[in-house]
């Protein structure tokens, strides 16, 4: 289960990376210390930044000491490698929340009746499912002092104010639980934390991302929503894109603002994910305001490869135009009366695709695998980590392909040099990809 923050390798320094990375790792290993393999799938983006934010509020010692680290051992997604991980309260409070949230995540799917929900085996299956997490979360919630009946009423009283919401009430009246729900959660890290004073700025933080989450989630799901009839938060009280996109950047303002009086100790990774990422979320969602055309050949009419505002070619020369050896270019029309040279000793054209995981033109394709000899070959690469970890060909077409975790799918044109609006530290662009190292300056813009 992925959240709405999906922080970028190449938006992050190598630092900040590293700090993500354990965090994650250690939520994955508190699940599972503290709930079992099974709970491991309830590993998320969002619930890490529960322990983010308690190690970013600990004592300067803390951290400098290495007691909220540890070393955990090979892991498949690791690329069968060892890593300082998370460890603590932090984790344990992350991986209880993530827990009880996904616990009701798919009591809605079996109420709903959802996919394979519907069929009475798996839901019956899924529903000794969720008990067992409510008991399991509430059990390491209450020992590091959190009450996650907090998460489950709040839970209920979704469902309620869905049942009962009358015409055109307002779209916040719906979010009200989840605001309420991950109010609690953020505020009890300065309980964790010692710092009492950040509680109520960090409550209201979390009451403005829970917000978030769920007006985002509600736009990503609007059109299928819509065409299989499942309720939906924006259609119910009739609010429109427009108005949904505005309270998600007032949202995203309000968490800036209040991250600044909240008492940090490292506040880099924290005003990263917070302040910056949830605004890549939004713009991921509703698209970017007033850069509709950024990405390379998405605006009908315009010329691949340019900016609309610049006559000349964006990733290439200012001299280039649209001829040469730009990646980007428009392929030159040919006369009517003269077909294009093709075959196998043609040459090959600038704009046509070449390299790993690209056919040459005029050749064969690959010979593909059967599925049971597929099969096989996956299940072999994927048990000696040849899918994750390293160039391999592919197991059913033969293509080259890069690993699963050299892969960079998260990365646009849209956020290309979006770095520090403050200092631009490490801003460095990659033509490639679009996307550039994040700041680590930990500063407040």
């Amino acid at each position: 289960m992925f959240g709405i923050i999906r922080p970028c390798r190449h938006r992050l320094s190598e630092r900040l990376q590293a700090s993500w990375m354990a965090h994650l790792c250690g939520l994955c290993l508190a699940l599972r210390d503290d709930h079992g393999q099974l709970a491991r799938t309830a590993t998320n983006y969002d619930g890490l930044i529960i322990s983010v934010l308690v190690e970013a509020q600990a004592a300067a010692g803390h951290t400098a000491a290495g007691a909220g680290r540890r070393t955990a051992g090979p892991c498949p997604l690791r690329g069968m490698r060892t890593a300082s991980v998370a460890r603590g309260e932090g984790a344990r409070l992350a991986a209880a929340v993530s827990l009880a949230l996904a616990s009701v995540k798919i009591r809605d799917h079996v109420e709903d009746q959802d996919g394979m929900f519907a069929r009475r085996p798996v839901a019956a299956g899924a529903r000794a499912v969720t008990r067992r997490w409510d008991r399991k979360s509430s059990g390491s919630a209450s020992v590091v002092g959190f009450d996650t009946s907090v998460l489950l009423d709040a839970a209920a009283r979704q469902g309620e104010l869905e049942r009962e919401l009358p015409a055109g009430g307002s779209v916040l009246l719906v979010t009200e639980p989840t605001e309420t729900a991950t109010a609690a959660a953020f505020a009890h890290t300065a309980v964790l934390a010692g710092r009492p004073g950040n509680e109520a700025p960090l409550a209201e933080a979390g009451r403005l991302f829970g917000r978030l989450a769920h007006l985002l989630d509600a736009a990503e799901d609007q059109e299928a929503d819509a065409a299989s009839g499942a309720w939906n938060p924006l259609d119910a009280t009739g609010t429109d894109r427009a108005e949904a996109e505005r309270l998600c950047r007032d949202a995203v303002h309000g968490i800036r603002l209040t991250l600044r009086d909240v008492e940090l100790t490292d506040r880099a990774l924290v005003h990263i994910l917070l302040a910056h990422e949830t605004e890549r979320a939004v713009e991921r969602v509703f698209g970017r305001p007033g850069h509709a055309a950024c990405r390379v050949g998405h605006e009908p009419g315009a010329t691949p490869g340019s900016h609309p505002e610049h006559g000349h070619a964006q990733h290439g020369h200012p001299d280039q135009g649209t001829t040469g050896s730009n990646p980007y270019q428009t392929p030159p029309r040919h006369d009517p009366g003269q077909a294009p040279p093709q075959g196998p000793g043609a040459p090959v054209p600038p704009w046509v695709p070449q390299g790993p995981g690209f056919t040459p033109p005029g050749a064969p394709p690959p010979n593909r695998r059967n599925l049971l000899a597929g099969c096989a070959a996956w299940a072999l690469m994927g048990c000696t980590c040849q899918l994750l970890c390293c160039e391999h060909n592919h197991p059913f077409s033969g293509e080259r392909r890069e690993g699963f975790c050299a892969r960079n799918e998260c990365c646009d044109c849209g956020n290309c040099c979006d770095s520090c609006q403050c200092c631009g530290e490490n801003a460095q662009c990659c033509n490639d990809c679009g996307c550039c190292d994040g700041c680590d300056c930990g500063c407040d813009c």
